[in-house]
């Protein structure tokens, strides 16, 4: 039997945050299988994330709150082994979906245990380690989905309709990545880990959260606008209101007294935030379906 510990280190509801990317490929795809998808879904969200998350987990051993342990318990062993035997079964069901998707699961799998492999720590490297994850939880992920799901060649990922909302993907990622770290600035110092949240500050991440929000609406809209319909970024913004509006008081509180950067907030706003793209995403999804049918 596979212990507590082990289980609640894999963090499998943490994925739900990881989910839009997944839903934003099989919104805009021109045919994605119904097998393939389910598939798809089942490898990234319940063996490829919380493979990454315990492996990472062994080896930060973290003592204070991380994304969706408030208390994280000690780590064993047996969370490592665990680990890597859902990186082998994810490889295994990929092999249904092609040896395209194969090696993009190997890629991933491979960087994300750099992030917290006590040998390399990419971690330790603030602009680095967030440009590797945001690529890699974004639009790599996204275009390892859009093409698994609708059984593409590697060139038909070149098309601009297939890189812009992959680079969204990466830019949504990228500006709310350091929103996470940032209770986590006194866990960070202690192990060395200069994480792009300590080196920004706490208002600095705040601030560098917001422009990136601005931009990266203002590539959704220009996304829609080319090659869907306007209208589609009303429904972005109503969708992302509850979060936005956590945001803004938050940061309020922040300003006054940085203790309000917490682990609790944190989580509200990804919850608020993720929450909100999913339904975007299957909305728009089915807007475009039910316009292409």
């Amino acid at each position: 039997m596979i212990s507590r510990s082990t289980w609640l280190h894999l963090r499998i509801p943490f994925s739900f945050f990881l989910l839009p990317i997944f839903i934003f490929a099989v919104s805009v795809s021109p045919q994605p299988s119904t097998w393939k998808t389910l598939l798809v879904f089942f490898i990234l969200h319940f063996l490829l994330y919380p493979a990454s998350n315990g492996y990472n987990s062994y080896y930060d051993k973290d003592e204070d709150s991380i994304g969706g342990l408030e208390k994280p318990p000690p780590v064993s062993k047996e969370l490592w082994y665990v680990s890597l035997i859902l990186d082998g079964i994810a490889l295994l069901a990929g092999i249904f979906l092609g040896w395209v998707f194969v090696a993009g699961l190997f890629v991933y799998g491979l960087i994300s245990k750099l992030y917290s492999y006590d040998k390399v720590r990419l971690k330790k490297y603030p602009i680095l380690s967030w440009i590797l994850a945001s690529f890699f939880q974004g639009a790599f992920t996204f275009l390892m989905t859009y093409q698994a799901i609708n059984a593409l060649q590697l060139e038909a990922l070149t098309d601009s309709a297939v890189i812009i909302p992959a680079l969204l993907s990466t830019a949504f990622l990228g500006g709310s990545y350091p929103m996470t770290q940032v209770y986590q600035h006194a866990e960070d110092a202690r192990r060395g880990d200069m994480t792009l949240s300590r080196l920004l500050g706490i208002r600095g991440t705040f601030i560098f959260a917001a422009v990136a929000f601005q931009l990266t609406s203002l590539g959704f809209w220009y996304y829609f606008q080319t090659y869907y319909e306007g209208m589609y970024f009303v429904w972005f913004i109503l969708c992302l209101a509850p979060g936005l509006v956590h945001f803004l008081v938050w940061t309020v509180k922040v300003w006054k007294d940085k203790k309000f950067a917490d682990f609790r907030s944190t989580m509200r706003l990804n919850w608020l935030t993720a929450t909100g793209m999913n339904l975007f995403f299957i909305i728009i999804g089915i807007l475009i379906h039910i316009k292409g049918s």
